[in-house]
């Protein structure tokens, strides 16, 4: 049931989409969901269609997403093109950029093609030069990240309380992967680079949810893209095309170490994310009611297995996982 506040807003976003679109008759429907407090609407009734962005000032204000949009933009990164703004009011016009993501149109034919325009994307947004008070993807937001691990996943979903040993290794395990990521040359980073976030238009693609720009470590963004996730690819195809980002950014001037370390980082990093992402997944589930997204945790266990034996320094995680994680899930799971 809606509440008067909802109903207002509803008819303020109405009149201001008729008004940005010199269209008394048009009409909204919803465009996309989960997008924090912000909503998308595509309007209907007229050709072309348009997209309104409601941002409720009190609950997000649309000021940092015009922002971080108009850098992007500057450095020829494909973002949507702003038709009318009412920043004080919290609407925003947008170029409708269509349906289908890359994440629902890609495929084994033509995932290279996809990977390789996505690529080109990620190469002009890592090349922005960013303001001095963005924020840096440093110890306070990993910690952040790395807390939600254990207090989502292993204690919420899982219902497992660690003892000393296991807290000890994951301890040890999360700030490895911290110092890690740390000690990467650092670079302009979107933090979910993903297929789900582009768009596949002419000049793109057009890269979608980039408000949380931060200056982070280099192979976040390309682990992100290529062990994404929603989507898995054989490891010898991701190894393929890490290597493939690396040698193109190389050749761009970005700040990439040699292979091996750079391909180690990937890896950390994608161990990193998909334990953060695990932990929001649950949360998802158990805080928001939205129990679909952990529904993939199987993927993200069989990412894990995947990466984290390769390396002697994970060897604390690997025993949690074997010892503790993976088994407390098969029970769950039965």
């Amino acid at each position: 049931m809606s509440s008067p506040a909802t109903d207002d807003r509803a008819t303020l976003r109405l009149q201001w989409a008729r008004h940005a679109l010199g269209n008394a008759a048009a009409d909204l429907e919803r465009a996309s969901t989960d997008a924090g407090f912000r909503s998308y609407w595509r309007s209907v009734g007229a050709a072309p269609s348009r997209i309104v962005m409601d941002s409720p000032p009190d609950r997000e204000d649309v000021r940092p997403w015009l922002r971080i949009r108009d850098l992007l933009e500057a450095a020829g990164v494909r973002v949507p093109q702003v038709l009318a703004r009412d920043v004080d009011a919290g609407f925003l016009l947008l170029e409708d950029l269509g349906g289908p993501t890359v994440a629902q149109l890609i495929n084994d034919a033509n995932a290279d093609a996809h990977m390789d325009a996505a690529i080109t994307q990620l190469l002009r947004l890592q090349s922005l030069a960013l303001p001095a008070d963005v924020p840096v993807f440093g110890e306070a937001l990993l910690q952040r990240d790395a807390g939600l691990f254990e207090e989502w996943f292993i204690r919420r979903h899982l219902g497992v309380e660690l003892d000393c040993g296991d807290s000890e290794r994951l301890e040890l395990a999360q700030r490895r992967l911290m110092d890690n990521a740390l000690a990467q040359p650092r670079v302009p980073t979107h933090r979910d680079y993903m297929p789900r976030n582009l768009m596949p238009v002419e000049g793109g693609p057009a890269v979608l949810d980039f408000q949380d720009l931060v200056l982070g470590p280099i192979a976040y963004d390309a682990v992100s893209l290529l062990r994404d996730a929603f989507l898995s690819w054989p490891e010898a195809r991701v190894d393929g095309w890490l290597r493939r980002y690396h040698a193109r950014a190389a050749a761009a001037g970005l700040p990439v170490p040699a292979l091996e370390v750079f391909l180690r980082d990937a890896d950390w990093c994608g161990v990193q994310r998909h334990l953060k992402i695990l932990g929001i997944f649950a949360r998802l589930q158990h805080r928001d009611g939205k129990p679909r997204y952990i529904k993939d945790a199987p993927r993200f266990l069989g990412y894990l297995d995947a990466v984290v034996p390769k390396y002697p320094q994970l060897a604390p995680l690997r025993e949690l996982l074997d010892d503790t994680i993976k088994p407390a899930f098969a029970r769950m799971s039965a």
